[in-house]
This record gives C-alpha cells, structure tokens and sequence, in this order.
C-alpha cells in the first residue's frame, strides 16, 4: 500500500510550436528569386523594389541581387529591396 497520497493533476503543460518567424536572408546577401527574405506577423517590414509579399505577410525576392534593408518616409516604415547588379 502507498503510504503517500497521489498527487493531482496538473492544468499545466502545454505549449504552441514555435514559428520560425523572422529575418532569414541579411543586407547585402545576394538572393535567388523567389528566395524567402523575411518571415513575419503583419507587416514589420515592407515590400520594396523587386520584393513580392505572401498572403502571410512572407516577404521574398522577386528578382536575383543583393538584399538592402532601409527606413523611409515619413512614418519611417522598414522596407527591403533587391538590388540587381
């Protein structure tokens, strides 16, 4: 016989999976088209020239080059473009 008594169960324990989200290719990397750049909830960043967007806000290449992150205008929104040699 136990001379402990059980232990209840606990409402605890889980968790989501995580999501991989984030930059995937940095500023001055060259890319392929079609190569994912960024990976994101909402748009953190935004899609400049030669960069398409995913209906999940993905951001990639839609032209070979090197990946240039810069801050304009007036809200000084984050964009990303490809820069074709």
């Amino acid at each position: 016989m136990a001379t402990k008594k059980a232990g209840g169960s606990t409402r605890n324990g889980r968790d989501s999976e995580a999501k991989r989200l984030g930059v995937k290719r940095f500023g001055g990397e060259s890319v392929l088209a079609g190569s994912i750049i960024v990976r994101q909830r909402g748009t953190k960043f935004h899609a400049g020239n030669n960069v398409g967007m995913g209906r999940d806000h993905t951001l990639f290449a839609t032209a070979d080059g090197k990946v240039k992150f810069e801050v304009k205008g007036e809200k000084s929104r984050k964009y990303v473009s490809i820069v074709t040699e």
